[in-house]
């Protein structure tokens, strides 16, 4: 059987708002999928021929001829994905959607494909595979328990790398560590679809990724800020220990970014500190906007989680790890002076790197349930859900204030800003623009 995993394309920042174009330090940039569609990919029996299709770098067509096709897609994703799943289906051929959208949202997404894969896809690939090949697809499939992350085999990164064409190489890709988060944020939605219960992937299976990433030339990033937590932190060195392992043999492993938060930096203790440098680490992905310390400080313009929020970025500063800061806006303690508290906090810190985001109701999230509650959702067309509008009404401002105010952060803080090209390739390796 013949098995086409399709990456549903998706608006960015500045497909969304194109002005902002002409002032943000970096070029248009496609980054490399998440790594869903080759960890399912990955769990295919023998015997069936897989291929990749990234609809966001050649549009896909429903002509394409296979036996299943897959799409796994987050929200952004949704309305392309639903789009092709009907044409299809019209065709009479035979598709399952997985991934974070189609298992917050089953019932949406339903009736645009044969069958719904609810949480990780893993566990319950084969039989989905199985079925398919009978002509007995099922509705929809759930794994019964978290996948065991130790038995998982590689994820399929090839059919990434060999996706690749002119135009679109993308510098790094992403290394997923673990699965699982205990906290229970407001705009998050991975404890509910991954589980509150930490989980770990097998040293087996981080270094055949690392070194194929390394035999390509790849950089590779760390978007997960849950590696610092207090009950992740051991096997998180040991990660890194694995890291420097591999350098010592000549493996080429560069760490290009990790995912951060700044209560995480502030108790983070030297030795680790030392550790992530030492791995090659020049960069921290700084999320703000879920926090007490960016909420406090950006929201309620509180002096003491200001202080808070300066001391995080001068200890970035002072181990040589540069803070790329993702600012979030639209917190239900934001008002309209949040906007210049942001990038007088950037100016004053000399931040030379940021995103703005908009605070985005994600299906099934707290913020999700609140606000539908509330009647404060009023805008669910998916491609919209992107961090680049506003589709809800804020606490303390209209939206189109709101909106106003994430196009001016990114306006100001980017507005005279030249870089010479090195620069610039290391920024647009960094931000999804």
């Amino acid at each position: 059987m013949k098995i086409t995993f399709v990456y549903p394309s998706f608006e960015r920042h500045g497909q969304a708002h194109p002005e902002l174009l002409k002032y943000v330090a970096c070029n248009e940039y496609i980054g490399p999928p998440s790594l869903g569609i080759a960890s399912v990919a990955a769990a295919t029996p023998e015997g069936h021929e897989i291929e990749f299709w990234d609809d966001r770098v050649q549009p896909f067509s429903a002509d394409h001829q296979a036996d299943l096709f897959a799409l796994s897609y987050f929200t952004p994703a949704a309305t392309r994905a639903m789009e092709i799943g009907d044409e299809l289906k019209k065709r009479g051929k035979k598709v399952v959607m997985g991934g974070i959208f189609p298992s917050m949202m089953p019932e949406l997404a339903a009736p645009h494909c044969d069958a719904v894969v609810v949480g990780e896809g893993e566990p319950v690939w084969p039989q989905v595979v199985a079925d398919a090949a009978a002509g007995q697809l099922k509705p929809r499939y759930q794994a019964s328990a978290p996948a065991d992350l130790s038995t998982l085999k590689p994820p399929r990164v090839d059919l990434y790398l060999n996706a690749e064409r002119e135009g679109y190489r993308p510098d790094d890709y992403p290394l997923q560590v673990s699965r699982g988060c205990p906290l229970a944020c407001d705009a998050c939605v991975l404890p509910i679809y991954l589980g509150k219960k930490s989980r770990f992937f097998s040293d087996s299976n981080l270094t055949a990724t690392m070194k194929a990433f390394a035999e390509r030339g790849k950089l590779v990033s760390l978007t997960e800020d849950t590696s610092f937590f207090p009950g992740a932190r051991k096997s998180f060195r040991a990660f890194l220990e694995l890291v420097l392992a591999l350098q010592r043999e000549g493996v080429k492993v560069k760490l290009s970014y990790i995912g951060i938060s700044m209560p995480m930096i502030l108790n983070l203790d030297a030795t680790l500190l030392a550790q992530l440098k030492a791995t090659g680490i020049d960069r921290f992905y700084l999320v703000g906007g879920f926090d007490p310390i960016t909420r406090d400080a950006f929201g309620k313009g509180d002096p003491a989680a200001l202080d808070k929020a300066t001391r995080c970025i001068q200890r970035c500063h002072e181990v040589g790890i540069d803070p790329y800061v993702s600012f979030l806006a639209g917190n239900p303690e934001d008002d309209e002076g949040t906007f210049d508290r942001m990038l007088e906090f950037a100016r004053k810190t000399k931040i030379d790197l940021a995103e703005f985001c908009v605070s985005t109701p994600y299906p099934n999230t707290p913020f999700w349930h609140r606000y539908l509650k509330e009647d404060r959702i009023f805008d669910r067309t998916w491609k919209h859900y992107n961090d680049a509008n506003v589709v809800f009404r804020p606490y303390k401002m209209s939206p189109e204030r709101l909106q106003e105010g994430y196009l001016y952060l990114w306006r100001e803080f980017y507005k005279g800003r030249e870089t010479d090209l090195t620069q610039r390739d290391h920024t647009r390796r960094t931000i999804q623009f």
